[in-house]
């Protein structure tokens, strides 16, 4: 709800507060007075885009700021949480205009774009009239309004619902399909890389033994003359033989040496021992360096073909194995992929049929909403002057998507056999003000916080029907918030609250004012309203009696 609108050096306006308040406010003055600088200026802290020339002749800059008040469960809570702006119960918007043109706007003291701002309008206020181009003359949401005349929330949801679950079974598929065409084209390399690796069955750690092997065959050769030489130096020809003589030697004179040979032949037999387990273990060497030319061959030759093998599918050695898993693996999924697709297929098949379900459904309630709908404004517009004209909200077949196939198009035709056509188009000034507030009072839910703010919607009425618009803009804001600019004295009588436009001339200089009414002031107002300058007794009871009324 708009609380308060503060004007500063706005075209005519030099500093001008406004206090407002819930229910059905209405503005009135002579024509030219500056009621429709009011709404430009609102129109401008909003961020709405208009007129350039808003800043006063000889000022430094213009401003203006407005005050809201938010319920708890406001819709601005959410662009304020998402804009990361602080969320309070009153929120202040601010904005100033240079007189070079450059626009600043601030929402509690947060300097923000002028898209926030227009962002936050939307869940503010309302703008119904010839000028509106976003309510009830944008044909896009016609649709949302139309489902919550119907309360159509649970079967919008079921469809989106529906509608989600479509997407995701085709993005399932189309995924499965891509990752299928990949390995289709593939495929050739596939079964001869997993042919050739399961032929050759590398294992891991078999490179290192391998070249492990090859080394040592490769060194055997010269290896061998050296542990034969040693050998040989060790046998009896050499170091065994020697010490077998020197130990029969010395057994020979131990006898006559009186025990001094004693640890000599002891020290010998050891030796003798371990010169025995040395040629052994030699033999043994030499036993184990035999091999047969044609096993270098072949260990080169699976060493060569590993090696080789892996650069060619850049891996290591050791990650062959693995990587012939993980081609198996693709190769298993390309020959099970044609069933995965057929149950893909299906699964998308029947998220449709339920899709398809849904939203029939939907249209159908839609339609029997939009018959209801159709009724109920056609009963609003008689009263308002308008009983030959036909309004229609048009339900058409449009793409699929989260919301059902249907377009919504609120249509008119002003004149019977006349063809429909959009509001905006077929009708204009105060019958097409007349159309939207009928609409709306047939669309208006419970209080969404919203101000409404209707625009010449009293144009060419009067009497009777001035007075019809008057009371349905009452009942209208009986439970919100109305702000009404009007020349009929029925629709200001019908106000809650009262504001009179004067403009004053001093000098060369022209200023706007606006002035609350309450009591005699408000008598003389509408009794002005009614007669003219020349204000009548006649008048003034004239006046009291619409005000009783």
């Amino acid at each position: 709800m708009l609380r308060a609108l503060d004007i500063r050096d706005m075209l005519i306006i030099d500093r001008l507060e406004l206090g407002f308040r819930p229910g059905l406010n209405v503005l009135t003055g002579e024509t030219g007075a500056g009621k429709s600088i009011l709404l430009d200026c609102l129109g401008f802290v909003l961020g709405w885009r208009g007129r350039a020339d808003l800043v006063r002749t000889g000022a430094a800059r213009g401003e203006v700021t407005a005050e809201f008040a938010l319920s708890p469960d406001h819709p601005a809570r959410a662009v304020l949480a998402e804009a990361g702006l602080p969320e309070e119960d009153t929120l202040i918007l601010r904005r100033v205009n240079g007189a070079d043109g450059r626009k600043t706007a601030w929402v509690n003291d947060r300097r923000v774009s002028g898209e926030v701002l227009r962002q936050l309008s939307a869940t503010l206020v309302e703008l119904h009239g010839q000028h509106d181009d976003r309510g009830l003359l944008d044909a896009r949401g016609h649709r949302d309004m139309l489902d919550a005349f119907g309360g159509l929330a649970a079967a919008r949801a079921e469809v989106r619902a529906a509608w989600r679950a479509r997407a995701e079974a085709q993005a399932a598929l189309e995924r499965a399909e891509a990752a299928l065409a990949g390995i289709r084209a593939e495929e050739d390399f596939l079964r001869h890389a997993v042919a050739e690796l399961d032929a050759l069955d590398p294992q891991p750690g078999e490179e290192a033994e391998l070249d492990t092997r090859r080394r040592l065959m490769q060194g055997a050769e010269r290896l061998r003359e050296d542990i034969a030489r040693a050998a040989e130096r060790l046998g009896p020809e050499g170091a065994e033989g020697a010490a077998g003589d020197a130990l029969r030697w010395l057994e020979g004179a131990a006898d006559k040496a009186g025990g001094r040979l004693d640890g000599a032949l002891a020290a010998l037999s050891r030796a003798l021992v371990e010169l025995d387990e040395a040629g052994r273990e030699t033999a043994r060497a030499l036993e184990a360096l035999d091999f047969d030319p044609l096993d270098l061959e072949r260990c080169e030759e699976r060493l060569f073909a590993i090696r080789g093998l892996a650069r060619k599918h850049g891996v290591l050695p050791d990650e062959l194995s693995g990587f012939a898993d993980t081609l198996r693996a693709r190769l298993a999924a390309l020959d099970a992929g044609a069933g995965d697709l057929a149950a893909l297929q299906e699964a998308r098949d029947a998220a449709g049929r339920r899709y398809d379900a849904a939203a029939g459904a939907l249209g159908a309630a839609r339609r029997e909403a939009a018959a209801r709908l159709d009724r109920a404004v056609m009963a609003e517009l008689a009263p308002l002057r308008m009983e030959r004209a036909v309004f229609t909200t048009e339900i058409t077949e449009t793409e699929p998507g989260p919301a059902g196939r249907d377009a919504v198009c609120f249509t008119v035709a002003t004149n019977p056999g006349a063809p429909a056509g959009p509001l905006s188009r077929i009708a204009s000034g105060g019958e097409l003000s007349r159309f939207l507030l009928a609409l709306k009072l047939c669309l208006a839910g419970p209080d969404t916080g919203l101000t409404m703010i209707f625009d010449e919607i009293d144009r060419g009425v009067g009497g009777a029907t001035a007075d019809a618009v008057g009371r349905r803009l009452a009942r209208l804001a009986a439970n919100g918030q109305v702000l009404v600019v009007t020349h009929a004295p029925q629709v200001a009588a019908r106000g809650a609250h009262h504001w009179r436009v004067e403009k004053h001339v001093k000098g060369d200089v022209t200023r706007s004012t606006v002035r609350a009414l309450s009591g005699p002031d408000r008598v003389d107002e509408i009794a002005r309203m009614l007669s003219g300058e020349r204000i009548t007794q006649e008048a003034r009871a004239a006046a009291e009696a619409l005000l009783a009324g």
